[in-house]
């Protein structure tokens, strides 16, 4: 082979390499800067920079991996009241829905090919329909600031972190889509970090006001355990894919905390900086992202030696995180 034609096959072979490790991006909301960053999570690399509504706070992405939708919440002076959605390759806002009477979405995700999603103000969630681009489910909750949402992975379930009355809501389908059953679920104070176990038996919540952790028997329906962490201020609560450990960020304290989820007791705290936010674990992945919102970076997490491996660098207060996986 000729030295023009080797040089050929080796970009070739990168190229190629590198369109096989872009088939999965990391999504990172700067709420601050009002835009959603395209992230390469092999070359750490910004790819592209898409802007938002205001000061948008979660974000989820389609099943196929091509659509990004985010919850453009707003701020004190200025609620928000839309969706934005938002083509992944090449980057760029291809609609924004504007949710009129709704205002405050918060919580978003992406199951059965539709949105959820909470309308904070309204005590409502909601699904929207990215195809017809129309909303096509209400269900109020009755419980105030209604602010996280999470589908079960067979969409027979849905759970409600509600900060203002001390609840979860866990809902459960009765029948056809339309027929929910609610139960109300007090837990600690400030609910709003949540999960759902990997084998669907149990949701955590982390409790904003008063530093604790509640385990939730999901068939039960009833909190069974209540752990004291000693969060100044926990922001989101996440389960590995193994479901053997459980992050908690901490934006009073600008620690991580690393919870043994079978043992129920704290293995590690970590001291990310200012304002830990968003937190992600890829599914397969040994590794998990946080949001450092004050230090306007992302931490890399190395799950299997609980150090802080790296960081990305994307922007102006990141916040909600999402992984996209093309199909």
């Amino acid at each position: 082979m000729s030295i023009r034609w080797w040089a050929l096959g080796v970009l070739a072979v990168t190229s190629a390499s590198a369109a096989a490790a872009r088939s999965a991006v990391l999504l990172v909301l700067n709420k601050a800067s009002n835009e959603l960053a395209i992230v390469d999570p092999v070359s750490h690399q910004v790819l592209g920079r898409v802007p938002t509504g205001l000061s948008p706070h979660e974000v989820t992405a389609s099943a196929d991996g091509r659509l990004a939708f985010v919850s453009n919440y707003g701020t004190g002076e200025a609620p928000g009241n839309s969706i934005s959605v938002i083509q992944i390759e090449p980057p760029k806002e291809v609609r924004r829905f504007l949710l009129d009477p709704m205002s405050r979405p918060h919580g978003i995700w992406f199951a059965g090919g539709r949105v959820y999603f909470t309308a904070e103000a309204n005590k409502l969630i909601g699904s929207y329909d990215p195809a017809a681009s129309r909303v096509n489910w209400l269900l109020g909750t009755g419980q105030n600031s209604t602010h996280m949402v999470l589908v079960s992975p067979d969409g027979n379930r849905i759970f409600t972190a509600n900060i203002g009355s001390d609840s979860i809501t866990e809902f459960e389908r009765t029948g056809g889509p339309m027929a929910w059953n609610g139960t109300v679920i007090p837990v600690g104070k400030g609910p709003e970090g949540m999960d759902l176990s990997p084998d669907g038996r149990e949701l955590w919540t982390a409790h904003s006001g008063d530093g604790g952790v509640s385990i939730i028997d999901a068939a039960a329906k009833r909190v069974v355990q209540t752990l004291r962490i000693g969060t100044k201020r926990s922001n989101r609560l996440k389960f590995s894919p193994d479901g053997r450990l459980v992050l908690v960020s901490d934006m009073g304290g600008g620690e991580l905390v690393v919870l043994d989820a079978r043992a129920r007791k704290e293995v590690k705290r970590l001291s990310l900086g200012r304002s830990p936010e968003g937190i992600l674990m890829p599914p397969g992945e040994s590794r998990a992202y946080v949001a450092v919102a004050g230090e306007n970076h992302v931490a890399i997490l190395d799950l299997k030696t609980l150090t802080v491996a790296g960081q990305i660098e994307t922007g102006s207060g990141p916040d909600g995180l999402a992984w996209a996986q093309r199909k």
